[in-house]
């Protein structure tokens, strides 16, 4: 009996991080598009990159709100750890969709573009300073070759690939600095 009260417990506390991590996973799927229009659309900016910089600590503090508002305060580095988790992978699948949408509907060559001017300013950049830039370049330029060939689904799951794998590592540092046990009190 012990064991299968134990385990609804767990099944309970999983369906509740699903939950939260959705809601989170929706507003951090904003932020990311936010980040990647003003990265296409403005690149001399950097509020793009920034806010995808941005993108562990406003896990992190969505954690923290889960803990202190749901939670009461307390949460494992386990629980904190699949908050982080499903959080990163709610939001991929939303930014996913959006980026497909922009990709096939709206891009028309803009990303590819933007790509091709900052290997033209990279490469008078590597001019000025007298550094040997010719492999370099040409692996850029191998590289976008390849991403001019892909079809948008295939971008869409190169990024969303590597926001899934980026997501999972920076889940382990952000459940590490937000768990709290609870604090034991002396008679």
């Amino acid at each position: 009996m012990r064991n299968f009260a134990h385990t609804m417990i767990n099944v309970v506390a999983l369906v509740q991080v699903k939950a939260f991590a959705r809601q989170e996973g929706l507003f951090l799927a904003l932020l990311w598009i936010a980040s990647f229009l003003l990265m296409i659309y403005m690149p001399m900016s950097s509020w793009g990159s920034l806010m995808a910089l941005s993108t562990p600590f406003f896990v992190g503090w969505r954690l923290s709100s889960f803990r202190n508002d749901a939670l009461q305060g307390t949460i494992s580095f386990k629980r904190g750890l699949a908050f982080s988790c499903y959080t990163f992978f709610y939001a991929s699948l939303i930014f996913a969709v959006a980026q497909f949408i922009y990709f096939r509907y709206f891009d028309h060559g803009a990303m590819l573009s933007m790509l091709s001017t900052n290997v033209t300013t990279l490469q008078q950049a590597y001019k000025t300073s007298g550094i040997d830039d010719t492999e370099a370049l040409k692996y850029m330029k191998d590289g976008m070759e390849m991403i001019g060939m892909m079809s948008p689904i295939q971008i869409v799951f190169v990024f969303m690939m590597q926001n899934l794998f980026i997501g999972s590592l920076l889940s382990l540092p952000i459940a590490f600095f937000c768990k709290k046990k609870t604090q034991q009190l002396s008679n």
